[in-house]
């Protein structure tokens, strides 16, 4: 705790941090068993995004947040994900700040927006919000920026030193770290004193998870104090995390894979059993929320996440260590007054792989004058490339051009392949590990011979 100290990090982050490595050093995993818990089966659904007239003052009262700490180093990025072109010249930051400007136009509200950013991105995206002087909504600051905790040695639990690096020595807590990062920033205070009620926070990579009338009017007439969106799972996102339900107290649980034993992951990625994806698309009532980190001193009691990870992520001979993570999805659990609502597809279209990637600067996608991307087929392809596709900058060589996808079934590339422009997929097609190049204007039904 000495070195958080000296850090500068806040008292509340270490308590918190303190209340978790206790946990890891008693043995906690931070897994969730499957006797443990019930599939969802009845979760309120919303497929009618048609406003009520109260749903307008519901919006009016609720602010955007979005989850911006992500470097997105699993795709060889090394500044904040939400830097990346999605379409056009157009990064995901400019098309999430766009569709804020247009519904404050289109409803006639303030309707702020709040970064989460962590030490590696918030000051490449504060430079970046410049191009929108007319985004701050009064004083109201248009981030906030995440804790820091030490990286611990899987030996012995202690803070790993890394001369070579000390950058390396940090991370961010996990995005559960939401919570009382809005307490301590005094963010929470002010949204509420400026007469704000309800947050609708989401990834910064969900371009689908636009500001919405519709669910603000829903969840403002619930009553509820948390709640989560949650869609049909479909191949490419069966390894994200599901509600369930906890068999011992009868309460909304959030479970990722990190929390499944690996024995179990048949079960986990069943659609059959848990047939929804968890979105990271929430709602809660921001003065429920002020409530309950008072009473809790600003500790949640999160379920533990322990990530296995290198010193250096990318030199995987560096020692190993344990991230103390939590996900702010997870808070479900701490409200009795929960729900899960199922919202269509197009409200869940997170990038975390180029696969994704692909997917989204396809022709499938166009952006409407609200810049949300929407999907012209009802079933979308599943895409999977080969390890030379991982890194951003691999993939956009090889991939310079956006695919034509409307009438693909799948798309599989096993080995190295480079595609010209104007190349449209038909139905199921497999790319052999041979590699090779595409060629302008080609229609691809098969594999080549």
């Amino acid at each position: 705790m000495a070195k958080m100290t000296a850090r500068g990090v806040s008292p509340t982050a270490i308590s918190i941090f303190a209340h978790y490595w206790d946990q890891l050093a008693s043995g906690a995993t931070g897994m969730i068993p499957e006797d443990t818990i019930s599939p969802l089966t009845d979760p309120d659904i919303l497929d009618d995004f048609t406003e009520q007239p109260e749903d307008r003052e519901a919006l009016a009262a609720t602010a955007i947040i979005k989850l911006n700490g992500g470097l997105g180093t699993s795709m060889g990025l090394n500044k904040a994900k939400s830097l990346l072109p999605v379409t056009g010249d157009m990064t995901f930051l400019d098309v999430m700040v766009r569709q804020v400007l247009w519904a404050r136009r289109q409803y006639d509200i303030r309707l702020p927006l709040i970064f989460l950013h962590s030490f590696n991105t918030q000051s490449d995206v504060l430079e970046a919000l410049t191009a929108y002087p007319e985004l701050p909504v009064g004083d109201l600051p248009l981030d906030m920026r995440q804790s820091e905790e030490p990286k611990l040695l899987q030996s012995d639990l202690t803070p790993v030193t890394w001369p070579t690096n000390p950058h390396l020595e940090w991370c961010p807590p996990g995005h559960g770290d939401i919570y009382p990062t809005m307490l301590d920033s005094g963010i929470l205070d002010q949204l509420i004193d400026q007469g704000f009620r309800y947050a609708s926070i989401s990834n910064s990579d969900n371009l689908g998870a636009a500001p919405s009338a519709a669910l603000a009017g829903w969840f403002a007439r619930s009553g509820a104090q948390f709640a989560t969106e949650i869609t049909a799972r479909t191949p490419m996102d069966l390894k994200g995390g599901h509600i369930a339900i906890r068999k011992s107290n009868n309460r909304l649980i959030l479970r990722e894979s990190a929390q499944t034993p690996p024995d179990e992951m048949v079960f986990f990625t069943n659609p059959d059993i848990h047939p929804y994806a968890q979105c990271n698309n929430l709602w809660f009532d921001l003065i429920a929320l002020r409530q309950k980190l008072r009473d809790t001193q600003g500790i949640l009691g999160l379920p533990l996440i322990r990530n296995s990870k290198t010193v250096d992520p990318a030199d995987p001979t560096t020692p190993q260590v344990y991230q103390i993570e939590t996900a702010m999805g997870a808070a479900i659990e701490s409200f009795e007054q929960a729900k899960a609502i199922v919202v269509p597809r197009g409200r869940f279209l997170p990038v975390k792989t180029t696969n994704e990637l692909a997917l989204l600067r396809s022709d499938i996608f166009e952006m409407g004058e609200d810049f949300v991307p929407r999907a012209s087929t009802s079933q979308l392809p599943v895409v999977s490339f080969s390890s030379a596709y991982a890194r951003v900058a691999d993939f956009t060589q090889r991939l310079p051009h956006a695919l034509g996808l409307k009438h693909a079934t799948s798309l599989t590339v096993q080995g190295d392949w480079s595609f010209g422009h104007n190349i449209q997929v038909m139905g199921d097609v497999v790319l052999g590990d041979e590699g090779g190049h595409i060629t302008d204007g080609t229609n691809l039904r098969r594999s080549p011979l």
